[in-house]
């Protein structure tokens, strides 16, 4: 069930002062019986995470990877993403947000859940930079911090394609239909493209299966998004910074206290492996807790939706060691107040 919190006068990075309508999900267990899992979404994910139409239907469910008979999953809706949201959260103002912002908004509807302790947060894409900033803001809140085809940083290479994004979304009379089928072309790659569709053309329109396919999306995506979210989406993926405007982001995230399980795409071309690794490789000279896995695909950035046979091998040995850590635990009401 869809439920609500309202965060009143909240003042984003510009400092404009609005309330803000968060909407989430919670999944399985009660959260005063269970460790909670906080999952976010990607750019246009929500937070229906399990179930029939959940997005992540293969890695959370009863007896999955993260199984919602042991756990309690807790899921927001980024505010302004539009998934049944109210209209006034679709921000005209959306360039006055930073993905900052969106995890302080996150922090503050945590505490009024009266939830001081999470076990984990994941996310992918732009939901494992979310899980990144709040475990930054936070460093004690989670045990586990699982940023999957992510990244703390938004690169040249990112704000450039999300430049174009913008463009398209402000000029195109087509707009969220055209950018998506923009987008489609850096979330696989070359090789995931020529491996689905062998340069086919289709019987009926005579045009190449791949245009086909890409028109497919750009309309799919037209009737599920409004502009404006799209727009803020598009917007909040440029402004990844966990260190608040310093550049230090390796000072920034040895302070998080949890365990942090990087999961890179090999063949990203959005969320670059070598900059994952570079990561990995520096910030263990600072903390310790820290390990990476990688996704061997050749799909690209949508991969950590695809390759889910793989992600449900990196990722069960954190939720099964909890399960030997915590299955005779009478003081569970620590992971909520």
């Amino acid at each position: 069930m869809l439920e609500e919190i309202k965060i009143e006068n909240f003042k984003n990075s510009a400092g404009t002062v609005q309330d803000i309508h968060l909407s989430y999900q919670f999944f399985g267990k009660k959260p005063s019986e269970a460790p909670i899992i906080l999952v976010n979404h990607a750019l246009t994910g929500n937070s229906l995470v399990t179930g029939n139409e959940g997005w992540w239907k293969d890695l959370i469910g009863e007896n999955k990877c993260i199984d919602i008979d042991r756990f309690c999953v807790l899921a927001f809706n980024i505010p302004g993403n539009g998934f049944k949201g109210h209209e006034d959260q679709f921000f005209e103002n959306y360039k006055e947000f930073r993905l900052r912002d969106i995890a302080e908004i996150q922090a503050q509807a945590i505490e009024k859940l009266d939830i001081t302790k999470l076990f984990a947060i994941i996310g992918g894409s732009i939901g494992g930079a979310l899980a990144w900033e709040l475990a930054v803001l936070k460093p004690e809140l989670a045990e586990n911090v699982i940023p999957i085809a992510s990244d703390y940083k938004s690169t040249d290479w990112l704000v450039a394609n999300c430049r174009i994004q913008d463009h398209i979304l402000n000029n195109s009379s087509d707009p969220v239909h055209d950018a998506r089928m923009h987008a489609m072309t850096f979330y696989r790659t070359p090789q995931s493209l020529a491996q689905k569709f062998e340069g086919k053309r289709n019987k009926e329109n005579q045009a190449y299966e791949v245009e086909n396919w890409l028109l497919h999306h750009g309309e799919k995506l037209k009737n599920r998004f409004t502009l404006p979210s799209y727009k803020l989406m598009n917007h909040l993926l440029t402004t990844i910074d966990i260190s608040d405007g310093s550049g230090n982001y390796l000072e920034a995230a040895s302070r998080i206290k949890g365990d942090i399980h990087i999961v890179t795409v090999n063949s990203d071309l959005f969320f670059l492996a070598e900059e994952n690794w570079n990561s990995y490789v520096e910030l263990s000279l600072l903390k310790g807790n820290i390990s990476i896995h990688e996704i061997r695909s050749i799909h690209g950035h949508d991969a950590f939706l695809i390759e889910t046979d793989q992600l449900n091998r990196f990722l069960k040995p954190i939720f099964q060691q909890t399960k030997k850590k915590y299955e005779n635990d009478s003081s569970r009401s620590v992971w909520a107040g």
